[in-house]
């Protein structure tokens, strides 16, 4: 389940296959910043979710960092004649990846898109680094995007892709997972309406377009307003196992 930002085209890119899930989420570029590319964060989240899936469906087993940096790769190639790569604002996006290997789920996020799994304790796996920057200013986080000791997303730089964080879960005893944009995890991180325990529950039994019209809801009134965009594109994928 996507939906994109009420009024605005959806700069979220979802695609699931047997024992796999893709989830990207483009970064809205502030007014007025240059990019230095003709593309906008809805082109570059196809072109990479759909290059990371396309792998993923091989089912090659290669590292799941690999499969980033190479997505990465092919992607710049296809805009570098156009567009100018080394603009630190060039258009970005989050990646979160679920692989069912053998007797594991892997899991691999690249900045703030969270993954939620059940495995009789709920366990979150997010990339936080964008939440502890020194400035928030737009020099501030042009200067720590895909820099040491800043953030790392997707963008122009393969390398970039080795700074996700990985690992797996066995398969034994978990019994679901859910895939999240953070305009989908809004009513846990950002609201803080329920805890994850509440939000897979959630998912479980009423389904994401359910958590996703919650979640609009909350938006919508004047007591929800939160810091930052008001409305946020929400994607939602939910796994039983």
């Amino acid at each position: 389940m996507s939906e994109a930002t009420p009024g605005r085209e959806n700069e979220d890119f979802v695609a699931a296959g047997p024992g796999w899930v893709v989830l990207l989420d483009g970064a809205t570029a502030p007014p007025g910043v240059d990019s230095g590319c003709r593309h906008d964060p809805a082109w570059l989240v196809r072109r990479l979710g759909g290059r990371i899936a396309a792998l993923l469906a091989l089912e090659e087993g290669r590292p799941l960092p690999d499969l980033v940096a190479e997505a990465i790769k092919v992607t710049g190639e296809a805009h570098a004649g156009t567009c100018d790569l080394e603009n630190p604002d060039s258009p970005s996006a989050t990646v979160s990846l679920l692989r069912r290997r053998d007797g594991a789920v892997e899991w691999y996020v690249l900045a703030d898109s969270p993954i939620v799994m059940d495995a009789g304790e709920i366990r979150v796996f997010r990339d936080d680094r964008v939440d502890h920057l020194p400035s928030y200013t737009l020099e501030g986080v042009r200067r720590s995007r895909n820099s040491p000791g800043g953030f790392w997303v997707a963008s122009t730089k393969p390398e970039a892709a080795y700074e996700g964080l990985t690992g797996e879960v066995p398969v034994e005893g978990l019994t679901r997972a859910a895939v999240l944009s953070d305009g989908a995890s809004r009513l846990v991180e950002r609201f803080e309406h329920m805890g994850w325990d509440d939000l897979l529950r959630l998912l479980d039994e009423e389904g994401p377009r359910e958590l996703v019209r919650r979640t609009r809801a909350v938006e919508a009134s004047a007591a929800g307003r939160p810091r930052g965009k008001r409305f946020d594109d929400a994607t939602a994928v939910f796994v039983r196992f």
